[in-house]
């Protein structure tokens, strides 16, 4: 019998814990929390896990939490992830269990995340005895710019748990049709840093621009320049993206102001383009500015890296994706997205990957459909069924033997 074969049942069985993976859900939307420390999320959680009765172990500079599903027989470790962190934003969707919590949402999809990775949890631990090895449940709080994956880490997530040689996670999207599976080996998701730029000058009379040194007209040719370093200096089969946020000077109509700030982010989809756009910034602002004779500086807030997925890997979900949801729902993306995440972190030290899950609500198409962190962001939730399913036989296939 073929692994496909052995957890051919899997998405039916999830089927079956659907509806209590949506009540665990709308418990958790109704009560989001943001950044380290989410104590209400991690309790309703760990209650949820209760009756598994797992090796757990819950996190010091955070709330995160590690369970271990110790299987029958001798073998290595797979880690499954789901963060659990939401967003600063105010939820204006019209939903039934929208948020309590004034400016906080679950606008990514995280709480059905933890949720499709308990009821995986569940699975796996009624089929124990087909587990050669352990699973590692990674319940992480943070990732929505807080570096939790960072944090899990350093208090030893990959120590004393075996040999943990794959890790896998899932992030749901509203641009993908409910149900289906996307990703690909390599590059999927981009880098994420933060450069600010302070312009120096001299203040001055407005009706004397001459006896000053004006760092308005400066910063914005800065701003100019760096779009066009993008286009001129950046492979476009190997792109990145810069985009000014925000550009703040002066004080009032007549007065020259002193100093001129710029703020941006910067993406890639490798590190060689990461770093080529970083020293291209610099050149460009130190360069534009002594050009006027004036004077930059330039810093450069380093966010997270590139998310690589291991080619072998993600050939392992697209085979047992197609092998559960048929090649109609498995998709290899043509090319990676350009939002972050620092689940690039565990994919420098684990052979890994990471798949989309699509859950664009009914009547809506995907293409319109508002995206994750809009504050009009809602999910499909029959979708979650797949991403069980998923959870689960991507643990199943690896250690089946």
């Amino acid at each position: 019998m073929s692994t496909i074969d052995a957890i051919s049942d899997l998405p039916a069985a999830a089927l079956g814990l659907l509806d209590d993976a949506v009540r665990l859900r709308h418990h958790l939307h109704r009560d989001p929390e943001l950044g380290l420390h989410l104590p209400n999320t991690q309790m309703a959680l760990l209650e949820a896990l209760a009756p598994l009765k797992l090796d757990t172990k819950l996190g010091v500079s955070s709330s995160s939490i590690t369970a271990v599903i110790n299987g029958d027989h001798d073998g290595p470790t797979m880690l499954l992830r789901a963060d659990m962190d939401a967003l600063p934003l105010h939820e204006d969707a019209d939903l039934a269990f929208k948020s309590t919590n004034p400016d906080t949402m679950h606008a990514c999809g995280h709480d059905l995340h933890v949720s499709m990775l308990v009821s995986a949890a569940k699975l796996l631990h009624d089929r124990r005895r087909d587990i050669h090895g352990r699973v590692l449940l990674m319940f992480q709080p943070g990732e929505e710019g807080f570096n939790g994956a960072t944090h899990m880490l350093d208090e030893g997530l990959l120590d004393n748990v075996g040999t943990v040689d794959r890790a896998f996670a899932i992030h749901i999207s509203t641009a993908a049709p409910t149900g289906h599976v996307a990703l690909k080996g390599g590059s999927i998701m981009a880098s994420a840093d933060e450069f600010r730029i302070v312009v120096k000058g001299r203040g001055g009379h407005a009706s004397a621009p001459h006896y000053a040194l004006d760092p308005i007209p400066i910063a914005c040719e800065i701003v100019l320049a760096l779009q066009q370093m993008i286009t001129r200096r950046v492979d476009v089969f190997d792109p990145g993206v810069l985009t000014v946020g925000k550009i703040s000077s002066g004080t009032t109509n007549n007065v020259i102001p002193d100093v001129a700030h710029i703020v941006g982010t910067m993406r890639a989809v490798s590190e060689h383009t990461r770093t080529l756009i970083h020293d291209n910034l610099r050149r460009v602002a130190d360069g534009i500015s002594a050009a006027h004779g004036a004077e930059a500086t330039v810093e450069i807030l380093h966010g997270y890296p590139v998310t690589i997925n291991n080619e072998h890997v993600a050939g392992e979900v697209v085979r047992v994706s197609q092998g559960l949801f048929g090649d109609a729902a498995t998709h290899v993306m043509p090319h990676p997205v350009m939002g972050s995440e620092d689940w690039s972190y565990v994919l420098q030290r684990v052979p890994g990957a990471m798949a989309f899950l699509g859950a664009t609500p009914p009547g809506m198409n995907p293409r319109t459909a508002a995206p994750n962190h809009s504050n009009l962001v809602h999910f499909d939730e029959t979708a979650m069924s797949t991403g069980i399913a998923l959870y689960a036989a991507m643990a199943l296939d690896h250690l089946a033997t």
